[in-house]
């Protein structure tokens, strides 16, 4: 197990951190709650100064190229050309920045390009602007081909982070990695951070020299970009299949890795709490590490409750999933902190339904939202479940029927 330094840092910071070891060019449009892991990506480039201190190089020996365009859009398109010229780009973006991002990331991942977007999920304006955390942003993306990883904390960040540049490099499935904006993204932490040459130890390195191959070049031209009809558009889009089958077991694979230098216990879904729970919360993101809080509360009580924190959540992994909840469980509530008008059900819990499904586990599911736009609710005994807690005291409850 490596020993890594130990700085104090908030989640984008960490963010940073990790995606500079494998950025080469960063294409950015700074937007609130991300900006500051732009702001620092381009400090550490300008300056030749890392976090430690030391020189800013990446692992490719290099400083990285920050560029700043007009618009979200533009950022997002000159990731889209820096990666089709062979090198490895990055950005940072949350809310309606995201948004502005998704016509590219279509193209992004229809042409299975190695790329991370780092995002600090916040809100995206409805009846009103709201610049505080929830995931409506994150789910807006989930038809993009993007595959989403979903982080707690800031040390999470900075070692699940790299999980997602590792697996997109080998896998090529572009990653959407993100954490809750504000909450996760501005609290500060002492975080152990990587160091760059334990992170050049696990890349793929025939994967980025193949990445380099397949760089536009007048030396050996291909088409890229055409128009097709429906006659061979539908066979070319069902072709990246294969990419996306291989994809979980690629993660799980660096995520093995992480977990052997650091001592770390990281998978696709991981669960905490009683092995005989008969209740259950399945969520993801910042409200992990409050839960975890309240498990433990009611654990000392006698009761038998437990959390599922997803990790994976593109491609979802229903088998994986299943495994991760403990046969004893009766009900699973599903914590979704969005709201889609019109569904039958959230995202996350209209996937868990799926899922379960899928496996043949016949189990109660219930669903509902918390925190939309950062709100912290007060407890209501007479709902369904509530995961609550106070600003000063962070857990006060959880009811799940």
């Amino acid at each position: 197990m490596i020993l890594r330094k130990k700085i104090s840092m908030d989640g984008n910071t960490a963010a940073a951190h990790v995606s500079y070891a494998f950025t080469e060019v960063a294409g950015i449009y700074p937007i609130t709650p991300s900006s500051p892991m732009a702001e620092v990506t381009d400090t550490w480039s300008a300056s030749d100064k890392n976090i430690f201190g030391e020189p800013a190089k990446n692992i490719f020996g290099q400083n990285v190229k920050v560029v700043e365009m007009q618009s979200e859009a533009g950022a997002a398109g000159a990731v889209h050309g820096s990666l089709g010229a062979g090198a490895f780009t990055t950005t940072y973006t949350a809310s309606q920045g995201l948004l502005l991002m998704i016509p590219n990331m279509y193209k992004i991942a229809g042409e299975l390009l190695p790329c991370v977007i780092h995002v600090s999920a916040r809100a995206v304006a409805s009846h009103a602007l709201n610049i505080f955390g929830d995931h409506s942003d994150v789910y807006a993306c989930r038809q993009t081909g993007f595959a989403m990883l979903a982080e707690t904390n800031a040390q999470e960040i900075m070692d699940l982070g790299a999980v997602a540049h590792l697996s997109t490099i080998k896998g090529r499935v572009p990653f959407l990695n993100f954490f809750d904006g504000f909450r996760t993204s501005h609290e500060i932490q002492k975080v152990a951070a990587w160091d760059y040459k334990d992170l050049a130890e696990m890349v793929d390195w025939d994967a980025v020299q193949a990445f380099r191959d397949r760089a536009l070049n007048p030396e050996h031209p291909v088409l890229r970009g055409s128009a097709e009809n429906g006659d061979i558009f539908f066979q070319h889009r069902e072709s990246c299949n294969p990419y996306y089958d291989a994809l979980p077991a690629i993660v799980e694979e660096y995520m093995g890795k992480v977990n052997e230098k650091l001592g770390t216990n990281y998978k696709l879904f991981n669960y905490y709490g009683a092995p005989d729970a008969d209740r259950v919360i399945i969520a993801m993101g910042s409200v992990c590490d409050v839960a975890e809080e309240v498990i433990d509360y009611l654990l000392a009580k006698g009761e038998k409750v437990g959390l599922v924190k997803v990790r994976l959540y593109r491609p979802f992994v229903a088998s994986k999933l299943a495994e991760a909840i403990p046969a004893t469980a009766k009900v699973v509530s599903v914590l979704d902190r969005t709201k889609e008008p019109g569904a039958l059900g959230e995202p996350l819990y209209l996937d868990v339904i799926a899922a379960l499904n899928e496996v043949g586990r016949s189990v109660k599911v219930l669903g509902g939202r918390y925190g939309l736009g950062s709100k912290i609710p007060l407890p209501r005994p007479s709902s369904q479940y509530m995961l609550t807690w106070q600003a000063s005291r962070r857990i006060t409850s959880l009811w799940v029927s």
